[in-house]
Order: C-alpha cells, then structure tokens, then sequence
C-alpha cells in the first residue's frame, strides 16, 4: 500500500494560523511557516470518509459515546504500545492544552508551584500562570547534543517548593528525547517519595522510531495508578487537531472525579460529531498509513541531517528519538535572541518557533516542524542556508 507524502497542498485561504496569521505574529507574509506542530499532509482516506459520512448525513446534533468509542481507542494503545487500559478510565477533553488547564485546576490549590521541565512546550507555563499557581523549574541537562533528566534537580525543586504536582512531557517537545522505562522510573519513583501527582503530556506517543520506544508512565510505575493522568490525543498522529478531540486516562478514581469535575464547571459537555467518528476512525484503521508516514518523517530527519553537516556545520541538530520535530542549535552563530528572530524571519523569510518561548534554556534555538513534504523542508533550508551565508 503506497501512500503520497510528497504532493505540496496549499493551505493558504483556509483560516489556519500556521500558513494565514503570519502578519498577526509579527512575522512576513512571505514567510515560509514550519513553526506550528500540525502536519502538511491531509488525513488518511478511512479518517476522511469517516467525516464525509457525517457531512452527508447532515445533522450535526448533540453527540455521545457508545462502547465502540471506547474500544476504538482502547484498542489502538493495546495494539501499538501493549497498554491495556480500561473504559473507566477515559476522560474526553477538546484539547491536551485545555486537559492540563483542568488538571492543574484540580489537583493543586492557587499558589502552588507546579513542576516542569525546560525547555518544554510552551503552553505548560502559561496554563500554570493563568490558572494562578507558580512555575517550579527543573531544567533538563543538555550536554553533546542529548538531553537528560535531573533527578537530582527535581528532588530539591519538589521539597524546596512543597510540589504536589508534576507536568511530564512524555515524548519531550522540544528536545525531542523519548524517555527509557529506566528513566521513567527514576522520575516516578521520586514522586511517589512525595506525594506528588503527574500529569504525562504524551500525546507525541505515535511518533517514535523502533530503537526508542514509547512507554506510557503508568507502564513504567505503575505504582503511580492512582496519581496520574496520561494525555493522549489523534490530533498529531492523524492530523486533525482542528478537530477539537483528546482522550486522558485517569487511573485514579479520586484523581478522575476531581478533573471530570473542573472539566464540567466550564460548561463542555462533549465531542462533536465529526471528531469523534474521525478519532474512532484513525484509530480503527490508520495503521498503514501512520507506519508509511513515519517512514517519511525518518527520511525527513536524515535530509536535514546530511543537509546541515554538508551546508551548515555550524547549526547543530539535537538528534529526535521522536516528534516530528527538529530542535536545532545555532549558538555557534552567535547571535543574541533577537538577532536570531531577525535573520530567521526577516533575512530567510522563514518562520520558526524561537527557542527562548520554551524558556531561557532554549534561546540559542529554533524549533523547525519536519512534517512537511520533503521540497518544502528543502526550500526552508535554502532560504536558511541563503541568509546565513548571505
């Protein structure tokens, strides 16, 4: 079964904020956009024909769940990670971004710090912020081009700052790391020491490669079941975060009761239609095309490789144990921040994510997104290598 990656589709004029709110970023219109973490390919045909099957019904009513939602889902971490769940535990959310929102509403008082680790996804401090409690920082280690966990670190940020609760990213965006079970482990096992809850922001899970598989936090400890909540979602693996679908597992009866419950003080009640077929969809049947495309991205991975040791040695890319993301350190350039925003966005007319949203740790980088046919990473790496060299 053969599946096409390599057509460019154009998604100007569509309202997405990746290719049509450059101006609104402060960015050139002509910019190339590899910044946001959606794909440029369109959905698997099972996915499609299941949302053209709810458009030809033309009914777009009020939408619940029937067992077949949950084996849909329940099967599909069975069959790719070996993780039996069970329906009890599934907790429907929009959003991964809304689901740590609840999470950190509900299992921490106002005021409390809450832990992550730098550089990470840039939404985990602001949900911390807004939702008033404080950012208890314990950055990753960074050293010849690999990051790693300090335990050490967490240990004392947690009893310095009396933390209950941990948000992990688990596959880690940005630095691309997948964490071992042996990792896992040692994380888990200091947060059973004291009490504190983690939130396991996995929804990166689907792309990892063979020699770095993905385990699920609670397969790793499971000892951690009744403090945890697992975030999981389609909307990377299949593309379809428009779609507004994400699946948590919460263990946890006390944990499941306290989040379900901020999750009804907001007032939503449910998926839509459209997302919930296209998420039993993808799940059922996107097998196939997820593997072919992950082939894809690898090769996507070794083009940037090669390109920038034969190009650009002085931009160094942090090796991915997974994501469809690059995180790339151009400190060799040395350039601050700001110059580094100006010769990205206004000299190469290329559109990234600075490093420094992730936190401090990550100013000398930029986040590039290779899910993307193989001619659009090679025009952004162009007008990269133009302006550099320029």
């Amino acid at each position: 079964m053969s599946f096409d990656f390599d057509t460019v589709i154009d998604r100007h004029n569509t309202d997405c904020i990746k290719f049509d709110f450059a101006e609104e970023h402060g960015v050139p219109a002509d910019a190339l956009p590899m910044w946001v973490a959606d794909m440029d390919f369109r959905a698997p045909d099972g996915v499609l024909d299941a949302a053209r099957a709810c458009v030809e019904h033309g009914i777009f009513g009020y939408t619940g769940v029937k067992p077949d939602y949950y084996e849909a889902v329940g099967g599909w971490f069975e069959r790719r990670f070996g993780w039996q769940t069970k329906p009890e535990w599934l907790v429907r959310t929009p959003g991964v971004v809304f689901a740590l929102a609840m999470a950190v509403r509900a299992l921490s008082e106002p005021g409390a710090g809450v832990l992550i680790q730098p550089p990470v996804y840039y939404p985990f401090f602001k949900t911390v912020r807004d939702n008033g409690r404080r950012v208890i920082e314990n950055p990753l280690i960074y050293g010849d081009g690999r990051y790693v966990m300090d335990y050490d670190g967490m240990e004392r940020a947690i009893v310095e700052n009396g933390v209950k609760l941990f948000i992990l990213c688990s596959p880690h965006n940005p630095a691309g790391r997948v964490w071992t079970r042996e990792e896992l482990r040692r994380a888990g096992d200091i947060c059973l020491r004291h009490g504190v809850t983690v939130v396991s922001d996995e929804i990166h899970c689907d792309f990892t490669w063979p020699d770095h598989p993905h385990t699920p936090l609670v397969m790793a400890v499971p000892e951690l079941m009744e403090q945890a909540v697992v975030c999981t979602a389609p909307s990377k693996a299949f593309n379809l975060a428009g779609l507004q679908v994400s699946n948590l597992f919460i263990p946890g009866a006390d944990v499941r009761k306290k989040v379900k419950a901020e999750i009804e003080a907001t007032g939503w009640s449910g998926l839509n239609n459209v997302g919930q077929a296209a998420c039993k969809a993808a799940y059922r049947t996107g097998d196939p095309w997820l593997d072919a495309l992950k082939d894809y991205l690898k090769g996507n991975v070794a083009f940037m490789r090669d390109y920038l040791a034969e190009n650009l040695p002085e931009l160094k890319l942090i090796e991915p144990e997974g994501t469809y993301l690059a995180w790339v350190d151009c400190s060799a350039l040395g350039l601050t921040p700001a110059q580094l925003h100006d010769l990205v966005a206004n000299k190469a007319k290329l559109w990234l994510d600075d490093g420094g949203i992730f936190g401090k740790q990550g100013e000398q980088f930029q986040r590039f997104v290779l899910a993307c046919p193989r001619a659009t990473l090679k025009e952004g790496l162009e007008r990269l290598r133009k302006a550099i060299k320029g």
